[in-house]
């Protein structure tokens, strides 16, 4: 049984690709950091309904807590298959506003955070010559937001990661992918109005906002051998608003 460590795995997006590939046969770590409650509730679903899972705890933005829970799960499953970086944090500000605080808050997590996991999961792909690595970036981070500039910074830093990474580890039977979402039906979303909505609806060919199944099918293909040939990749899944 493959091991798919997903960071940011107890809500949201992460938590819907935890299902999924729990329900694909994998052994699931999800990974939480201050909602516990979330990632327990999500390891019982998945043992309810058949697969197997574990929660850890880790904060993202702290490489030495994010390299001992790599450490944790080889000691306890040998190999890492899969990695999805799924941790992530928005917050809507002009730059001349955004304080310096939640400007490091923003960039530790979404960036950072993302090159402290990958980091940390390489070392054991490499020795085996095989491994999936997706990362979660955003629509934002290949045309940028008004009043996010911060977070499409982030996730425009993930996207060139991703690509050079891909170069660095390819060579070792490693892909490293990322998929970069539109509008999607999340906590993350909770604040934008009936009108900002529909004017994102109308604006999608697609007609709709996406949802969390949507990312999560396509991680799963991803991590599949189907997916061999994709490395280096941006996936943009947000229904045709940014083409």
């Amino acid at each position: 049984m493959k091991t798919a460590i997903i960071f940011g795995g107890s809500k949201g997006i992460g938590a819907q690709i935890a299902k999924e590939f729990a329900n694909g046969g994998y052994f699931v770590v999800i990974n939480y950091n201050s909602s516990k409650m979330d990632a327990e509730r999500l390891v019982d679903n998945i043992k309810d309904n058949g697969g197997q899972a574990i929660a850890l705890k880790a904060d993202i933005s702290k490489y030495d807590e994010v390299k001992a829970l790599v450490d944790e799960v080889i000691k306890l499953r040998k190999s890492i298959e899969v990695c999805i970086i799924s941790s992530g944090i928005s917050r809507k500000n002009l730059l001349i506003d955004a304080p310096i605080e939640e400007i490091n808050e923003v960039i530790n997590t979404n960036l950072n955070g993302t090159i402290y996991a990958c980091k940390a999961v390489s070392y054991n792909m490499l020795l085996n010559h095989y491994g999936k690595i997706i990362t979660i970036s955003s629509m934002w981070g290949e045309v940028g937001a008004c009043m996010e500039s911060v977070y499409s910074a982030s996730k425009g830093g993930v996207i060139a990661l991703t690509k050079a990474l891909a170069k660095e580890l390819g060579y070792n039977g490693i892909n490293v992918n990322t998929i970069s979402p539109g509008l999607i039906d999340t906590q993350m979303n909770k604040d934008l109005s009936k009108e900002d909505k529909d004017y994102l609806i109308e604006n999608t060919p697609s007609s709709r906002i996406g949802v969390p199944q949507d990312i999560a099918k396509a991680a799963m293909f991803l991590a599949s051998d189907d997916a061999s040939y994709i490395n280096g990749q941006v996936i943009s899944i947000n229904g045709g608003y940014i083409i």
